[in-house]
Formats: C-alpha cells, sequence, structure tokens
C-alpha cells in the first residue's frame, strides 16, 4: 500500500472520529436537562453509527459517519416535584444519558484520533525520507 493511501484512510478515521466526539459532546451538554412541560420527554441520547465506502479513485476503503441514530434505552427519573416537568407523584424524566459512559466513549475516539495522527505523521516522515534519499 502506498503512503498516499494510508494518509487517506488514516484521515477519513480521524474525521469519522471528531464527529463521534461531537455527537459525545452533545450528549454530555444535555445530561442534566429536563423537558419543558409533564407529557414531553428529555433528551435522548444519541449514537453514531459508521459505515464502510470505496473511494474508487484511490481503490481503499473508508470509515464515514453513517447516521446519528437515538438510544432507546428508558429514561431515569428524579423526585423534584416543584419542578414543572413534575408528573402526579412529583418525579422528573432526566435524560438517559450516563456521563461515565459518555467519558469513556470520549477518551476511546480520542485515541483513535491520535492514532490516525501518528498514522499520517508516520506517513509524511517515509515520504520526506524517501525524498531525502532520492536527492542524495
Amino acid at each position: 500500500m502506498n503512503l498516499l493511501k494510508s494518509m487517506m484512510i488514516a484521515a477519513a478515521g480521524m474525521t469519522a472520529q471528531s464527529s463521534r466526539m461531537r455527537i459525545i459532546a452533545e450528549n454530555l451538554a444535555n445530561a442534566n436537562s429536563t423537558a419543558q412541560s409533564k407529557d414531553a420527554n428529555p433528551y435522548r441520547r444519541r449514537v453514531p453509527t459508521f459505515k464502510n465506502e470505496l473511494d474508487r479513485s484511490m481503490g481503499v476503503d473508508l470509515v464515514k459517519m453513517d447516521k446519528v441514530v437515538t438510544d432507546k434505552s428508558a429514561f431515569s427519573s428524579r423526585y423534584e416535584p416543584g419542578h414543572p416537568a413534575a408528573d402526579a407523584q412529583g418525579y422528573v424524566k432526566m435524560p438517559n444519558v450516563n456521563s461515565l459512559v459518555e467519558m469513556m466513549d470520549m477518551k476511546d475516539a480520542q485515541r483513535s484520533y491520535e492514532a490516525g495522527l501518528n498514522v499520517i505523521n508516520a506517513a509524511r516522515n517515509m515520504m520526506a525520507r524517501t525524498i531525502d534519499l532520492l536527492r542524495s
């Protein structure tokens, strides 16, 4: 595999991980948001999905962001009788976002992004060394 293809694959992975981190950040930002009324639902966790896509011009499979789906798990509830979104028993539905899980996903996405960056740096260094060898 040539170095340009390696760099394209790594760059596609970095783009996908960057999108994943943005969605995780949205989940974390809304982890404590509640519904505006009793009948409405609070924020529902979003989960990115990925797909392989063939780049015919280069002949490589690249990872791309496919869809963002909502997590269908149950909402948690918290007792706050004075809240405008509280039900008759005084419970407020809270988002189905677990901050610990989101932080672990963020760390995983960050490490994957850094791995892609390391691939690009290594390929760039190999290209530079090859050019230096050709000059001498």
